[in-house]
């Protein structure tokens, strides 16, 4: 549920006005003078603009009451309190809703003295398409279709693969796509190998294949062992009339269900739909791990590090957890934990809510149920301890740059920029981010050049990535009444010599950007590895010993962001030679040219096509393909 769907229930949006000069208590006993006791939602601001704090009550003015008793409350909360600067408000109808809107807030304003979820990606699901004679299998992301059905959520986009590896192997449903599909003339190689029934060249009726797309639906929705039972029967049949052919299909299909379902703890028969959540914790750290099962069958895990201070327990992190991380998608009908959660009947109230049905979260004490529960835990336990000690190492290398560059304290972010093109043709600019848990691939970003900069201008470039990233992060940070954004860089790190650093220094000048430690890294003498210079603005130019672990770690950073720039360059090269060869031919508009790449799947397969390959795609006529063939064949003269 978001702020908007908890419009209507929001009576008074803010808390009077505070005066700018009170801090601490004083600001909290103001704000209770005209405080509700609905329940509802209420924000601690500094003076910065900066939100502490989100949290929810059943009664406002009784909750927020408790912050004026200072010597009870932890030393945590009595320096959120003395920061305090002026208090906001919302009231919803119920607590339910407050618990839902809370964490919303806590998701998009970040307030660090809440446990804090990081998990910015999107999860995919398995699609079968509606809208089509023969429906299509495929991963999907993003707004789900109306008349489509879906599957999930899966852990990861391998997990989806997997299972739509087996149900091609077992149901034979196409994954092409629709262009794709109303462009064939001949089987593809799915067919040959008994992973798709062919329904483009007509090798299926659409009876039977609708027959095929029942059965995957009913498999989908936990039926695997009465398919299986029903696939033997079949097969016995098939022999006994010797049509082994049949009975060999139905054999392979049976050994493929069962390929799925060979473990009781990672498939656990007797859970349906639900998802296992295990939570641990040591070190001043934790770890969440959470397994997706559906229809009886795991669609993976993935390990989640809560932001959070060291005297939260694990059930307060694990509550905070289930409210964020099920704030952008449903939840199923059952959760399962490995802690018992003070607040589990206001939790399950305000997930039903989200989910439109009842959900309940169990701490299961016996049988196959505590088995998942206890493996999930022994997963969260290890991932953790596999952190901590990855860590340890990581963060040896970031106090050691703090030294070299004469920080205050450890960088908990380095950005590291680079540029690639061939004499500025297809310029891309890229960010890599390395930190305490290593290289942070989620936090990578592509940069196509879209100015008119002059070709192989590289100072122009960063300027032009600098400005967009920048700029955004001010932008986010203005919106949210902060002086920085929650992704703002501790140290810059570019390739280059005193050229470049005076020149990103001048653009970050330009942008007002402050409290970001530029250094730029310079190539030694005949370029050798090990003798780089490093260039900052507040020492002379100097160089690390050649065995020096925190040198290694800069050089791998540099050498991350060119790879990641190649790569980028490489990729975007590709999809622009694709279109220069394809549209350099005449008579090839957008629909031919969508015809032919769907039929020979790349620019590269269109130029290596015969002239009958060629007239046999939709759409193109004699004349035509003879114009396509000589473009790639110049020395080919038409008979």
């Amino acid at each position: 549920m978001t702020e908007e769907t908890l419009g209507a229930a929001a009576k008074i949006p803010e808390s009077p006005a505070v005066a700018p000069s009170l801090t601490g208590v004083e600001v909290i006993q103001t704000a209770l003078k005209t405080m509700p006791l609905s329940p509802g939602v209420y924000r601690m601001i500094n003076t910065k603009g900066e939100v502490l704090y989100v949290g929810k009550a059943r009664a406002l003015k009784k909750r927020v009451t408790s912050y004026t008793q200072i010597a009870r409350l932890p030393e945590r909360l009595r320096r959120m309190v003395s920061e305090t600067a002026s208090m906001e408000i919302v009231t919803t109808h119920t607590e339910a809703e407050a618990l839902l809107l809370e964490a919303n807030y806590i998701k998009r304003m970040k307030p660090r003295f809440n446990i804090l979820l990081r998990d910015d990606k999107s999860y995919p699901w398995l699609m079968l398409t509606g809208q089509h004679e023969f429906p299509q299998l495929a991963k999907h992301r993003g707004k789900m279709d109306k008349g489509a059905s879906y599957w999930g959520p899966f852990a990861s986009a391998w997990a989806v693969t997997q299972t739509i590896n087996i149900l091609q192997r077992v149901f034979q449903l196409r994954t092409c796509s629709d262009s794709v599909f109303s462009s064939r003339t001949r089987p593809c190689l799915l067919f040959q190998i008994k992973r798709c029934s062919a329904p483009c060249v007509d090798r299926i009726s659409q009876e039977d294949y609708g027959h095929l797309v029942t059965q995957a639906k009913e498999f989908l929705a936990g039926e695997g062992a009465a398919l299986k039972a029903q696939f033997a029967q079949e097969m016995e049949q098939a022999a006994e009339t010797l049509d082994y052919e049949r009975a060999a299909i139905l054999r392979d299909r049976i050994r493929a269900l069962a390929s799925m379902q060979d473990s009781t703890v990672v498939n656990p028969s007797g859970i349906r739909d639900a998802d296992v959540i295990a939570v641990w914790q040591t070190a001043g750290q934790a770890c969440i791990q959470v397994f997706f099962i559906r229809g009886g069958r795991n669609n993976g895990n993935r390990a989640f590090y809560p932001a959070h201070t060291k005297d939260e327990t694990d059930a307060d992190i694990l509550a905070a957890f289930l409210t964020q991380f099920y704030d952008d998608k449903p939840p199923p009908a059952l959760l399962l934990v490995n802690r018992e959660l003070e607040e589990a009947p206001l939790l399950s109230e305000a997930l039903g809510i989200k989910r439109g049905h009842k959900v309940e979260i169990l701490r299961p004490q016996r049988g196959e149920r505590r088995e998942v529960v206890e493996h999930a835990e022994t997963n969260a336990r290890e991932a953790l301890e596999r952190k901590l000690a990855e860590s340890a190492g990581q963060a040896k290398l970031l106090d050691g740059v703090a030294k070299v560059f004469d920080l205050a304290e450890p960088p908990s972010r380095i950005e590291v920029y680079d540029n690639s093109h061939i004499m500025g043709t297809n310029p891309y600019g890229v960010m890599i981010v390395g930190g305490p848990e290593g290289f942070d691939r989620r936090s990578y970003r592509k940069y196509s050049i879209k100015s008119g900069i002059t070709p192989g201008d590289d100072f122009g470039m960063m300027r032009e990535v600098l400005e967009r990233r920048f700029g955004r992060a001010l932008k986010e940070a203005a919106e949210q009444g902060r002086e920085k954004s929650a992704d703002w860089p501790d140290v810059l790190l570019i390739d280059g010599g005193a050229g470049q650093l005076s020149a990103v220094q001048g653009v970050l000048d330009t942008l007002g950007v402050r409290d970001v430690k530029l250094v730029s890294i310079a190539k030694g003498p005949d370029r050798n590895a090990g003798r780089e210079w490093f260039h900052t603005l507040d020492a002379p130019p100097f160089q690390l010993e050649p065995r020096d672990p925190v040198l290694y770690y800069l050089q791998r950073l540099r050498d991350e962001a060119h790879r990641f720039a190649i790569t980028t360059h490489r990729a975007g090269r590709s999809r622009a030679f694709v279109k220069s060869e394809l549209d350099e031919i005449q008579g090839i508009g957008p629909t031919r040219k969508r015809a032919l790449l769907n039929h020979f799947g790349s620019a590269r397969g269109v130029s290596q096509a015969g002239l009958a390959e060629l007239e046999a795609v939709s759409g193109v006529n004699r004349e035509t393909a003879r114009a396509i063939y000589g473009h790639f064949h110049p020395d080919w003269t038409p008979a």
